[in-house]
């Protein structure tokens, strides 16, 4: 059966269903190099959404751009144009929506990079749980050189991943930074010909999806809210989330297809 989300018609988006319970979302504006709109930014939050509300319809998630030009380009700057104070406010605070929904899923979420990731485009990239970048990619924080700054995440995504002071430079010049630094700096984890990005990325998911989903769910869990706590704490949280895995029939099945030397079938109980 298809995944409803991938029955449903979207305007700004596609969303694929290329394996049983494995997503691929595709921003799908490549003739503004993606760039997010509003009807872009409403159907990330209801996709998302959806997803966080039923954890156990899909075990992992692909996210990409239309093209090969640009995985994202940030706000559609067109779009914004003549908007007033109020509704430039108004449409950022569902950009702030978005945002926390990708942060909000689940599964594990992956960023394929087939393209420049600029602005909102590498906030939405960091917003992931890891990414694959095409060789050609390039990463930019343009927000200063409009008279804003980042504003999705990305003052505090990108000194988590690199350290403040690499992520000022970064952020307080404006400047373009390569798919190879990118890779030397953490920020992707693997550099792909651009033909393969998407390809390299499904096939991560593919292997993630072999493994026991709850376990999954639970150990994303652990690490993205010990991070925000101090180590003592963050073990705690842990312990909390292993001890959730006991009593579930995959942790059963786990230990018996070890002993019984056979591939382990998972359903998610």
């Amino acid at each position: 059966m298809t995944h409803p989300l991938a029955a449903r018609s979207w305007t700004a988006l596609r969303v694929e269903e290329p394996e049983p319970r494995l997503l691929v979302v595709t921003l799908n504006r490549p003739e503004r190099a993606n760039a997010m709109n509003a009807a872009l930014g409403e159907e990330l939050i209801d996709l998302f959404g959806a997803l966080e509300a039923a954890p156990h319809s899909c075990q992992a998630v692909v996210l990409t751009g239309a093209g090969t030009r640009a995985f994202c380009a940030g706000a559609d700057l067109a779009e914004r144009s003549g908007m007033d104070d109020e509704a430039f406010a108004r449409q950022h605070y569902m950009f702030e929506r978005m945002m926390r929904a990708l942060l909000a899923c689940p599964v594990p979420l992956i960023a394929a990079v087939n393209g420049a990731a600029f602005a909102g485009g590498l906030e939405l990239m960091l917003s992931c749980d890891f990414a694959y970048a095409a060789a050609g990619a390039r990463f930019a924080f343009t927000e200063v050189t409009r008279g804003i700054m980042p504003g999705g995440g990305g003052t505090q995504h990108l000194p988590r991943s690199i350290g403040a002071r690499r992520a000022k430079e970064i952020i307080f010049t404006g400047e373009p930074f390569s798919a190879e630094e990118a890779l030397a700096w953490g920020i992707v984890n693997r550099l792909c010909p651009p033909e393969e990005v998407l390809a390299q990325a499904i096939a991560t998911a593919r292997r993630i999806a072999t493994n026991a989903p709850i376990a999954i769910r639970q150990a994303k869990k652990a690490i993205d809210h010990g991070l925000q706590a101090d180590l003592r704490t963050g073990m705690q949280m842990e312990i909390e989330a292993y001890h959730q895995l006991i009593p579930t029939e995959d942790r059963r099945e786990g230990i018996a297809a070890f002993n019984e030397k056979r591939p382990p079938r998972f359903t998610g109980r």
